[in-house]
């Protein structure tokens, strides 16, 4: 397989994969670096976000679920359990309203039946959402998700507005042109 620049850059700079990118593009374009001492990561296998965050705010406090096995990363609480039951993980129930950031690169297994694969990003984006909206502080805190271009997207970025007083959209230039990925951006308050 054919590697994009983004791809050769990552590799070359140490990353686990090309998503730290499109991460840091979002970070840098909304200004969400500053002032921030604690972050969820949520669906955060193979690591390569949290890794990237490491390393920018080597001080910060990183926690990371997944239901899939994660290497460990220095100076970040790794937990292997799903996401429906982050409220039984006494270390981030415990933080519950003080993070200052919340991240979600998470996608469910693809069935390859668009309806089915649809309702099953939708859910899974509505259920990361939600767990945001409960960890995330109120003064300020910030949310980053990916999702995907589809016939759920609109429901989803709604819903976001509820709990957010400011959602934009943001398709990273590391984002290859073809995929339907694309990222949202929430914050508390701005």
């Amino acid at each position: 397989m054919h590697a994009d620049k983004w791809a050769i850059k990552a590799k070359q700079s140490g990353f686990k994969t090309r998503a730290v990118f499109k991460l840091e593009e979002i970070l840098i374009k909304t200004n969400s670096l500053k002032g921030t001492q604690k972050i969820l990561d949520i669906g955060s296998a193979p690591g390569g976000w949290s890794h990237y965050l490491k390393l920018k705010l080597p001080k910060s406090e990183i926690y990371a679920i997944d239901i899939l096995e994660m290497e460990d990363i220095t100076g970040v609480n790794f937990f292997q359990k799903s996401i429906e039951l982050i409220d039984e993980i006494p270390q981030i129930n415990q933080l519950k309203g003080k993070f200052n950031l919340v991240i979600s690169d998470i996608a469910p297994n693809i069935t390859g039946i668009n309806t089915v694969d649809i309702e099953n990003i939708y859910e899974l984006n509505l259920l990361t959402l939600r767990a945001a909206h409960r960890y995330v502080e109120n003064n300020n805190g910030k949310f980053i998700i990916k999702t995907f271009q589809n016939s759920m997207f609109k429901g989803l970025r709604k819903e976001m507005g509820l709990l957010f007083k400011t959602v934009q959209t943001f398709k990273p230039a590391a984002s290859k042109k073809q995929s339907a990925e694309i990222y949202l951006y929430g914050a508390k308050k701005q």
